[in-house]
């Protein structure tokens, strides 16, 4: 499933709106039910409205029918590794367990590193927090 998952997150990576700053993002998010769904990060010309490839997935999972993400795999240019900002931290969040969450970090050289989301995002605020 890793190979498909890096497969699929660079296929979208090749896809990225990247005209400015040149770094392409994409993502491979693993639902649920066992389906992927991309995502790319989208640039803009007035820069605060472009979009990182996280949020992007995430929106196909859910169009889709998905309800949690179990495995987001994403890649970059390399030789850095790449892991998900914080604002993609949270919108992960939103739709995971964050000690379940397996976040994987990638290349074209392939898989670089990974982590779980409650890692990534100590003592998050969630979903759990508003419930009374």
């Amino acid at each position: 499933m890793l190979d498909r998952l890096l497969a699929e997150s660079l296929r979208a990576r090749d896809l990225a709106h990247a005209p400015y700053s040149k770094y392409r993002v994409g993502v491979a998010i693993l639902d649920e039910q066992g389906r992927i769904h991309v995502g790319a990060n989208m640039e803009n010309a007035s820069f605060p409205q472009g979009w990182c490839a996280e949020p992007s997935a995430l929106t196909a999972m859910i169009m889709a029918g998905g309800k949690r993400a179990v495995a987001a795999l994403v890649t970059g240019p390399g030789p850095d590794i790449i892991t998900p900002c914080g604002g993609c931290r949270q919108k992960l969040r939103e739709f995971s367990v964050p000690e379940e969450l397996v976040i994987i970090a990638g290349d074209p050289g392939g898989i670089r590193q990974r982590w779980t989301l409650a890692e990534l995002l100590p003592l998050s605020f969630g979903p759990d927090h508003l419930k009374f």
